[in-house]
């Protein structure tokens, strides 16, 4: 069962995540992928992201480009947390993405991420910190992964 959902606006989305996926791949972590624009879908954004938690899904990640309205609309229909990734999909090269995803209105919170793929890897990375408090294994692929990355 996933604990991770990771929600992107579009398949051209896809390969700021890349790395990112090869992550939970690393980690064990089960996860699953879906492409669902805020814009285009927004019946199905909400019901992905009000039913995510009968799932099993623990934590989302969105990754976003443009107005970057995804991370926002999902959290806006979950209490789990939220991830948010600014992508460089537009001509301000993903600043906008991030001015828009950080400046959800209180009562709404979505973490925020570096942009582009970084951001991608880093939001995987969280979201394993964040399943470690409650899955053994996860805290123990996590400690071992940092564990590594001290080593190289």
């Amino acid at each position: 069962m996933p604990h991770i959902g990771i929600v992107l606006g579009s398949k051209s989305d896809e390969p700021y995540f890349q790395e990112a996926l090869r992550t939970l791949e690393e980690l064990g972590i089960e996860y699953e992928l879906q492409f669902l624009s805020a814009h285009r879908h927004p019946d199905k954004v909400r019901e992905y992201a009000s039913k995510a938690a009968t799932r099993g899904i623990e934590v989302l990640i969105a990754g976003a480009g443009g107005a970057a309205a995804l991370p926002g609309v999902l959290a806006s229909w979950t209490s789990l947390p939220v991830i948010g990734v600014p992508l460089p999909t537009s001509e301000l090269k993903g600043l906008d993405s991030l001015y828009a995803i950080v400046q959800m209105p209180p009562g709404v919170p979505v973490a925020c991420m570096s942009i582009g793929a970084w951001g991608a890897r880093n939001a995987v990375l969280f979201a394993a910190q964040i399943l470690s408090l409650k899955h053994d294994s996860i805290r123990k692929a996590y400690e071992a992964y940092r564990a590594a990355q001290r080593e190289r």
